[in-house]
């Protein structure tokens, strides 16, 4: 089965064409950063994006012909079950809007539609990043206008379980995996019986600090800080999400060269990617409580789960838990690949998105 699958960047879209799940050919494509601020919205970035991914499939020589179907990723869309969705008229409506949120990745389907015109096709979406599963304790707060969200990895995550599970000679849905990202955003999340059903939100600040973003502060702290006149609203903001973390106590987010620092000796390096570490040991116990005790197994995930100074350390404070397996890199490309293979075959159900949220509020719960 050929499969071509598309997943955009802010500023390029990484392809491949998978032939069942091997990649045939892959790249990513840059689109120039200049042209892209040219266009007013994102859904207008279409028609430049198409035709440099069209150049860049003529000149390897790569025809598109007897394609079966397009994996593509796809945000902007409501709070949703995780699965494999069939790029219906109320899925593209979202993407093209940004319903959601505006991020180049809901441009995945409107490519995966162009080219499907010209060469036919179905087209998938497979575990977007809006997946959704949260156990409803898992979405209270101490404020009653606030609800914890579900914003992380969700298809590295559940291919991570996935291929766990198939290495047992398993099913992702018959095991209590914790599955750990750790790249340039962290999330640690809880997989019961093949729902997410516990994470951190990576992006609106919770859970453990990453290389750029601020993670788990205290609330008050951030209170006086907002209203001590030194910062506007988007300075604190990208302070949370883009600067924060590693990046705000040692000025770079590249742990490769965090654990050179330590390795010359830099006492403050050491005691900060240590907390890091301690911070995602935190949030695996956490996980451990909201599974009541039953893990089969914990998975090290992401770019920086090749740093061996981490997972040694990571694994003194976790192995008592569970079996540790390290699957360190991301794996998107494949798992779009592979759900839309599980897709053609029959294996995994193709469900239908309906632009109804699987989650607003619980005030169908008071009197």
């Amino acid at each position: 089965m050929k499969v071509f699958v598309i997943n955009p960047g802010s500023t390029s879209t990484k392809i491949a064409l998978f032939e069942d799940e091997t990649p045939v050919f892959s790249t990513n494509v840059t689109h120039d950063a200049a042209e892209l601020k040219k266009f007013k919205e994102i859904p207008d970035q279409l028609p430049f994006r198409m035709q440099t991914i069209r150049a860049a499939l003529t000149e390897a020589g790569v025809s598109l012909e007897g394609i079966d179907a397009f994996a593509a990723r796809c945000g902007g869309l409501v709070a949703l079950d995780g699965g494999i969705y069939a790029a219906n008229e109320k899925l593209l409506e979202h993407a093209r809007t940004c319903f959601a949120v505006r991020h180049p990745n809901t441009l995945g389907p409107q490519i995966a539609q162009e080219l499907q015109k010209e060469y036919g096709g179905e087209i998938f979406c497979v575990n977007p990043p809006d997946v959704d599963e949260l156990d409803d304790v898992e979405r209270i707060t101490g404020f009653h206008e606030f609800f914890r969200q579900s914003k992380g990895h969700p298809l590295n995550q559940k291919e991570n379980c996935i291929r766990y599970a198939a290495s047992q000679g398993k099913k992702y849905e018959d095991m209590n995996l914790i599955c750990c990202h750790i790249g340039g955003g962290v999330t640690v999340a809880a997989h019961r019986k093949g729902r997410y059903c516990c994470v951190n939100d990576a992006v609106n600040g919770d859970g453990p600090m990453a290389p750029t973003r601020a993670g788990w502060l205290p609330a008050t702290d951030l209170v006086h800080m907002c209203f001590s006149g030194k910062y506007t609203e988007k300075e604190l903001y990208d302070r949370i999400v883009k600067n924060g973390g590693l990046t705000d106590h040692l000025g770079t987010s590249d742990a490769r060269e965090i654990v050179a620092r330590i390795n010359d000796g830099d006492k403050y390096a050491k005691l900060v990617y240590d907390a890091f570490i301690y911070q995602i040991a935190k949030a695996v116990g956490g996980c451990a409580a909201a599974l009541k005790g039953q893990v089969d197994a914990i998975i090290l995930t992401g770019g920086i789960s090749h740093d061996k100074y981490l997972v040694e350390h990571l694994t003194e404070y976790i192995s008592w838990i569970a079996p540790i397996s390290v699957q360190a890199g991301e794996f998107e490309m494949e798992a779009l690949a592979a759900g839309a293979i599980r897709a053609l075959k029959g294996e995994e159900e193709v469900k239908q998105y309906t632009g109804i949220p699987v989650f607003e509020n619980f005030d169908y719960l008071k009197s």
